[in-house]
């Protein structure tokens, strides 16, 4: 008894289709080198002139406001004192100067109660 077996093809997904399809699922997009992040706050407070407090890797604290930027300096504009270029990699941080009054009132308050109470 002899059978006949039928020439049949062994279908298989192309190596290739395989191997871009498995990178894709594995591999993360490298994040963007620029955000923009730094660009949408620094022009955000310039064009509202926002009271800054610049705290420099020393210690000193500069008030002001930004006038422009770019991508190694800032140029702080003072009231009554002159202005200033500051090279970014002298900037330990910077805050609104809104901010230190919000503390200073938050302080002033809990101190007051803690002195009545």
């Amino acid at each position: 008894m002899t059978t006949k077996m039928a020439n049949r093809k062994l279908i298989r997904p192309e190596l290739t289709d395989f191997k871009q399809s498995s990178r894709s699922v594995r591999r993360k997009q490298t994040p963007p080198e620029q955000t923009n992040a730094e660009e949408y706050y620094y022009l955000k407070q310039m064009a509202a002139k926002t009271a800054m407090v610049v705290v420099l890797t020393d210690g000193q604290e500069l008030s002001g406001w930004i006038e422009w930027y770019d991508k190694n300096a800032i140029k702080l504009n003072r009231q009554n004192e002159p202005n200033l270029l500051i090279p970014k990699h002298n900037i330990r941080y910077m805050y609104k100067e809104e901010e230190l009054r919000r503390r200073r009132r938050r302080e002033a308050r809990a101190a007051a109660r803690t002195d009545a109470g």
